[in-house]
């Protein structure tokens, strides 16, 4: 098991702290001493999280914030109490989302809901907290992507609703969505010398409420991702070990910039955490930039000139 490295005296937000693999690394890195602001859409869900964590590291200090990552006010609302309380901010872990929603769903900003809630949204809330992170030594952003990524195509023309929806597509558009912000933002950091590091990992094939909550929505009759008997087929593993990618990504000091995670055992679906192949698409730099400028246009967020000061965002 991955041991998380002493983290007393930093503070890290979590996304989707409530459930899953947000809750096992929110617990995980409470445990190993960090401050841990659980962002959740439910708040009462989210104190229910932790009571549970503080059943597993007693003393743990944790705090609850309401986050909708589907509705930019909301991320607006949470960037700006974090900017308000004046305090560092060590770590953000984008770990929120949804998958496979049957039908399409527009958000009230107008955007399909997948792509709202897994990229659109943290995309958003990373840039609002960047002027905490950039004046943190040694901060990171860590984001979950999926191997669903491989069957995702991008358009930056047309993020915010998708010529015709499929809902595995879409899920897959907006986790390579994840991969292009990780890999555009560690390019940043890198051109203007920000003391930062972004990075992405995917949990593999881990058994969370995921895999029902997404493809279920809308539907009178619970639906799942895929038939019962093909996920017998498939190697799984459980939280503890789905989220120890998202762990690595996040804490571990061999976690480079840009670089991503995952199970290294069978098809890369189960197994302890190791170095992920990217797809193609994720690598191209011309399309990162591209998506970052238009999701930048999108959620009005933008980042400064290069030559201005130090290179702290603002947001329009």
């Amino acid at each position: 098991m991955y041991v998380v490295p002493d983290l007393t005296g930093r503070t890290a937000v979590v996304t989707g702290a409530n459930s899953g693999t947000g809750k096992e690394a929110a617990a995980r890195l409470a445990g190993a001493g960090a401050r841990v602001v659980l962002a959740v859409r439910t708040p009462e869900k989210g104190e229910a999280a932790r009571g549970e964590i503080r059943g597993r590291a007693p003393g743990a200090e944790l705090e609850v914030r309401r986050l909708d990552l589907a509705d930019l006010a909301s991320v607006r609302d949470f960037a700006d109490g974090m900017l308000g309380d004046g305090r560092p901010l060590d770590l953000l872990v984008n770990n929120a989302g949804v998958m496979a929603v049957p039908d399409q769903h527009l958000t009230v900003d107008g955007f399909e809901l997948q792509m709202a809630s897994n990229a659109l949204g943290p995309f958003a809330l990373t840039v609002r907290l960047l002027p905490l992170l950039l004046a943190t030594p040694g901060a990171r952003v860590a984001t979950m992507s999926s191997g669903a990524a491989y069957l995702g195509r991008i358009d930056p023309a047309r993020l915010a609703v998708p010529r015709r929806y499929s809902p595995v597509r879409a899920y897959g558009a907006s986790k390579l969505a994840d991969l292009l912000i990780t890999r555009h933002l560690a390019h940043l950091a890198d051109e203007r010398g920000w003391d930062l590091r972004s990075t992405a990992a995917h949990p593999g094939y881990t058994q969370t409420n995921l895999q029902a909550a997404g493809p279920g929505l809308g539907r009178e009759r619970p639906r799942r991702f895929q038939p019962r008997f093909v996920e017998a087929m498939l190697p799984s593993q459980q939280v503890d070990t789905g989220a120890e990618p998202l762990l690595v990504a996040a804490t571990d000091p061999a976690a480079g910039n840009g670089s991503y995670w995952g199970p290294d055992g069978r098809f890369g679906l189960v197994g302890e955490p190791g170095r992920a192949r990217l797809p193609r698409a994720a690598r191209d730099t011309g399309l990162a930039a591209r998506f970052f400028a238009a999701a930048g246009e999108l959620t009005g967020v933008s980042l400064p000139a290069p030559d201005s000061g130090r290179g702290v965002p603002t947001a329009r």
